[in-house]
């Protein structure tokens, strides 16, 4: 049975399809992942099993697509696949696009085909590590002015990657990429009306994801990624008082498993009305899904 709005108890704002042909599109990724994460190798989940599995958690989930083909050679997935599972799972999915920012004028129509003819809310996983740019480059901001102009929300991946990790010089990927200051936090300056994620704490560089959050009421963080036991003291203590309003919950599925982010996460001293934003009331209003939990 499809999910009724009024079911929904939270919003996965991180979540990585992973048909076959998104498996596929990862190549020598996917290996080197799973032995850095310590698992077995992806098998393929369906849209529809994937849909499934968060109807039974009365979830919705955002599924990110993710490209870095002008540094791999390796084609990613197209955006209209997304769009597809959106439109066959409109109960539970919502789906972001991606661009490569290096294709100029190439990615600006891609984001204005993601807007007007796929009818997607945003873009990302936009990934500056494996996609080699930095945000901030000025050649960049016709694009996010683009994404801006249709109302999309951006989402950065920030911090330290999983992709190459636990390899010698980590598979050429440059940790320098993510880091939220100066590239993301100037392009909150610059443009305030575009809404951006900055996808996981951003470690080694947390304080200052936390700092931009802060300053700026247009960039949100997302928790994915991490295990909620690990998080930081520092970290449960802004989500839980002053950044509790730009705070979303995030799993990185298949990364990290939905389950396990859930329970250690109900494991933090988190008020429950705060709780509540953290997991559903953020995204339904970053999103504009319907109106937000009123604050407490």
């Amino acid at each position: 049975m499809p999910l009724a709005p009024d079911q929904v108890v939270a919003i996965d704002i991180h979540v990585h399809p992973q048909t076959e042909e998104f498996i596929t599109a990862m190549g020598p990724r996917a290996a080197q992942m799973a032995a850095y994460f310590g698992r077995s190798e992806r098998q393929p989940v369906s849209f529809a099993a994937l849909a499934d599995q968060y109807r039974e958690r009365k979830m919705m989930a955002v599924l990110l697509n993710t490209t870095d083909e002008t540094t791999s050679g390796r084609p990613g997935v197209p955006n209209d696949v997304i769009a597809r599972a959106v439109k066959e799972h409109p109960d539970v999915f919502i789906g972001f696009g991606v661009i490569e920012p290096q294709l100029g004028e190439v990615a600006r129509n891609e984001i204005r085909r993601c807007a007007e003819d796929l009818g997607l809310a945003g873009l990302g996983e936009l990934n500056p590590g494996r996609q080699a740019f930095y945000p901030n480059d000025e050649r960049f901001y016709p694009l996010w002015e683009e994404a801006s102009r249709h109302r999309l929300v951006l989402l950065f991946h920030g911090g330290m990657m999983g992709a190459g990790a636990g390899t010698p010089g980590g598979m050429g990927y440059k940790l320098k990429y993510g880091r939220p200051i100066p590239y993301i936090d100037d392009i909150a300056a610059d443009f305030p009306d575009l809404r951006i994620i900055g996808a996981h704490p951003a470690w080694p560089w947390q304080e200052e994801a936390l700092a931009v959050a802060r300053h700026k009421t247009n960039f949100f963080i997302d928790l994915s990624g991490w295990a909620p036991r690990y998080f930081p003291p520092q970290l449960v203590q802004y989500a839980g008082s002053i950044l509790q309003d730009r705070v979303l919950f995030g799993s990185d599925w298949p990364v990290m498993g939905v389950e396990r982010w859930l329970t250690e996460f109900e494991q933090l001293s988190i008020k429950p009305e705060v709780r509540q934003k953290i997991m559903l009331g953020n995204a339904r209003a970053l999103l504009g899904l319907h109106s937000a939990i009123p604050p407490s």
